[in-house]
């Protein structure tokens, strides 16, 4: 670590708000990892169906659609106040999945997974808006960081933990132990010690307000073209990474090696978040996500390479490099974005970047069954460097464009 990033770093958890903050991100991204991975275990446990497990990961993801418009309500009162009642409320859903115990009540789990998604969008936009009222803003980046580093560690541990909870207690186990993260993290808020104006009544009808968020984002160059990047750049990657049973088949290993790829991966993302302040400093928001992006495609095309080191190396690659556009892209709309609309715009950015998420690994796990994938990861990995490229170039070009008046201005 260099001495600029320890140095902010020491700074930021010296700070009582940013360090009360990344507490209870650690604490909530515990319970929620571990329920993450428990819920299609505990699905297929009761139902014997691989296909109902998967739907557990698309429930949760699902209300990302709706952000926009659940974005809109983290505007419409004080952030604080919202997140405390938010963890306070995502604790209390979690309680009837102690009656979860039949094939016939799998509903309810699945019920409870939706409004889990919905809430945690809700929350992730207040979050975000709070953010900027909590913590230095010159800090930002390396704010964002250390959030990216502490909610990828904890999906190092929580899933193990998870794990053995589980086999020890079953699913109500798990249920709990998230409950009481998202009191301690609602306690955790709490302690915030925050200035927010009591927002103005909002004006116009609910789909104007909820439009805002993505006008703002469109008006703003930089941002869009950060965020359109973002999705691009998540899209290609999941397409890649729906590759991984084949790439580990290919190398005669069991589906379960690909445990190994995602541990090694979350170890190359806790990285980067530990030094993404001093390289959006150094770099600027631009140049910090397209050599992400590049280094994510070097990672992705590298999967085709039949050798178990040029897999891992590239697993740690692309832990490296595809955090980097989401950083980039979050500090940049919480510098640029007014904070009255702030929530709308980062759960617009959330929608925009993760939906193609969902839709490149549907569109991968068909792909898969019809061609190589040795021939579609450069592909895929070609195409992320020229989202790089393209990306890097209009930054060029920005700075190309400016003449010797606008920094020695007469």
């Amino acid at each position: 670590m260099t001495t600029s990033t320890s140095w902010a770093v020491t700074r930021l958890l010296r700070d009582r708000n940013a360090a009360l903050y990344l507490t209870g991100v650690v604490v909530s991204g515990f319970g929620t990892s571990a329920l993450w991975l428990v819920s299609g275990v505990w699905v297929k446990d009761l139902t014997g169906s691989d296909g109902l497990a998967a739907l557990c990961t698309a429930a949760l993801w699902a209300p990302t659609l709706l952000g926009p418009a659940l974005g809109t309500l983290a505007d419409r009162v004080r952030r604080k106040p919202l997140v405390v009642r938010t963890n306070l409320a995502l604790a209390l859903l979690l309680l009837p999945l102690w009656t979860v115990s039949s094939p016939a009540s799998v509903w309810l789990l699945f019920a409870v997974l939706v409004l889990y998604g919905a809430a945690g969008v809700v929350e992730g936009a207040a979050n975000s808006a709070l953010v900027v009222a909590a913590v230095d803003p010159s800090l930002l980046g390396d704010f964002n960081g250390l959030r990216m580093t502490a909610r990828e560690g904890m999906k190092l541990v929580a899933p193990l933990t998870g794990a053995a909870l589980y086999t020890a207690y079953g699913g109500p186990g798990v249920a709990l132990l998230d409950a009481c993260t998202f009191v301690l993290a609602a306690g955790l808020c709490a302690l915030l010690r925050v200035r927010e104006e009591r927002p103005e009544p909002a004006r116009g009808n609910w789909r104007g307000q909820t439009a805002e968020g993505a006008r703002l984002i469109w008006a703003n160059p930089a941002l869009r073209a950060l965020v359109r990047a973002g999705g691009a750049t998540m899209c290609l990657a999941s397409l890649g990474s729906s590759m991984n049973y084949a790439v580990v088949a290919a190398l005669g290993h069991s589906p379960a090696y690909t445990g190994v790829m995602y541990a090694v991966q979350g170890v190359g993302s806790v990285g980067v978040g530990l030094v993404s302040g001093p390289a959006l400093r150094r770099l600027g928001e631009r140049r910090f996500a397209a050599y992400g992006i590049a280094l994510t495609g070097v990672a992705v095309a590298g999967r085709a390479v039949p050798c178990d080191m040029a897999l891992l190396a590239c697993s740690l690659a692309g832990g490296l490099g595809l955090p980097c556009v989401l950083i980039a892209a979050y500090t940049a709309v919480q510098r640029e974005i007014p904070a009255a609309a702030l929530g709308r715009a980062t759960a617009t950015a959330d929608t925009l970047m993760f939906t193609p998420n969902v839709l490149g690994l549907a569109a991968g796990a068909a792909l898969v069954e019809l061609v190589d994938h040795r021939l579609l990861l450069p592909v895929f990995g070609g195409a992320l460097l020229l989202t790089a490229g393209s990306l890097a170039q209009r930054n060029a070009s920005r700075t190309a464009d400016r003449s010797p008046s606008d920094a020695n201005p007469a």
